[in-house]
């Protein structure tokens, strides 16, 4: 990777994930700070060495961030249903790619095998992966930081969504805390690196018959 402009140096100490997933969209969007916001958190996975797990396709800002962490030497892993293959993937692809039966099963391996989970914009797919971690978070299943990527304040609707939630009592204050956001990947990562959750969960995981669900596994279709 010498004398490649494109790879940040690798000098920076390794944090507390090994494995973000980002969920992303397939479309780049309309303006040049969505792509940026892309590049530049998949350059900041890289300085961190932080592998990647995302939707799988090579298109729109999954491409994107895919592309830019596996040209920087981490291990990038996309997880897609197999009815999804011919629309998010064009050419060829970033890093491992693994082929799931359904979007559920997707959503199952993206909580199993991540560390944390960062939202960049995206549309309802995006945002529907985003409210299932927050959920799972509140109801006790796992206790992973989940983090928006609040480029140009694409976001702040649905923030605004979760603080009026709060206002009028079907979200507690203290798990209106779950989602950590941050304009910027730098200043993201490092508030979800001090996440400590502080709301009550609404029941123990050892509640829930989900044991496997957040334990990676190998299985799934061929490619």
């Amino acid at each position: 990777m010498e004398g490649d402009e494109d790879v940040p140096a690798l000098n920076e100490k390794k944090g507390r994930f090994g494995r973000i997933c980002v969920f992303c969209g397939s479309r780049v969007g309309y303006k040049s700070t969505f792509s940026d916001a892309a590049l530049e958190l998949g350059k900041k996975l890289v300085e961190r060495r932080i592998d990647l797990i995302y939707g799988g396709g090579s298109v729109g800002l999954m491409g994107l961030i895919s592309q830019t962490v596996y040209n920087g030497g981490c291990h990038v892993l996309g997880i897609i249903p197999k009815a999804l293959l011919p629309h998010e993937i064009l050419g060829k692809t970033n890093g491992e790619i693994k082929v799931v039966v359904d979007m559920h099963e997707r959503k199952s391996e993206m909580a199993k095998q991540a560390d944390a989970f960062i939202a960049l914009p995206g549309g309802y797919g995006t945002m529907e992966e985003l409210l299932e971690m927050i959920t799972w978070s509140q109801l006790g299943i796992h206790e992973k930081p989940v983090g928006l990527l609040n480029v140009d304040g694409y976001y702040n609707s649905l923030l605004a969504l979760f603080d009026k939630g709060v206002e009028e009592g079907f979200i507690e204050e203290a798990a209106r805390q779950i989602i950590i956001s941050a304009d910027t990947p730098a200043e993201l990562i490092k508030k979800m690196e001090e996440f400590a959750p502080v709301h009550e969960k609404v029941a123990p995981r050892q509640n829930w018959e989900v044991d496997q669900l957040l334990e990676p596994t190998t299985s799934g279709l061929p490619l």
